[in-house]
């Protein structure tokens, strides 16, 4: 397990998949802002599951998000694009809605920077979230991630079009806790 002050960070389980899908996917509205694709239902055995336990794959890491002290399942967190050519990935962090704005993200963001520059040896990593996603421009912030651009009007998200933003970090920029 990749270890932070309060999270760690772990393989999915199969017992992960039921409330990682009934607690982010199964939330509509909030994974609509979360993902560019369109919501569809999709049950929770399903391989089609963005939660089903896989084999390791070269461009993505997903991990499930545990609280420390309780061992609870607070949610999942991945880099997901990994370029070993280029050393760049995009990174990601979804909690559970009892695990929201209590520093988790933070920290989670932190352990997936040490996984990617410190493990992987990657030398960018990239954060792209809705411009009103003010938790994760926060967890990114401290982190050491630099806000890089504006895409304007890009997420067709619930009926309208919002903006994104782009936040990269560079290996030597990263200031390793």
């Amino acid at each position: 397990m990749l270890r932070g002050e309060r999270v760690g960070l772990r393989a999915r389980h199969a017992e992960d998949v039921s409330p990682l899908q009934s607690g982010l996917y199964d939330d509509i509205p909030t994974r609509s802002r979360a993902d560019s694709r369109p919501w569809r239902p999709v049950p929770p055995d399903s391989a089609a599951s963005p939660y089903a336990v896989a084999d390791p794959a070269e461009d993505v890491a997903a991990f499930s998000v545990i609280e420390l002290t309780s061992g609870d399942l607070a949610g999942e967190a991945l880099l997901w694009g990994i370029d070993l050519h280029n050393r760049q990935a995009h990174l990601g962090v979804a909690l559970l809605p009892a695990f929201r704005r209590r520093g988790y993200g933070g920290d989670t963001t932190s352990v997936l920077c040490h996984y990617g520059f410190v493990t992987l040896g990657l030398h960018r990593l990239q954060v792209e979230t809705l411009a009103d996603n003010a938790p994760m421009i926060a967890a990114a912030t401290r982190a050491g991630f630099v806000r890089e651009g504006v895409l304007r009007r890009s997420a067709w998200v619930s009926g309208s079009f919002s903006d994104e933003l782009i936040l990269g970090l560079l290996a030597e920029e990263w200031r390793q806790p």
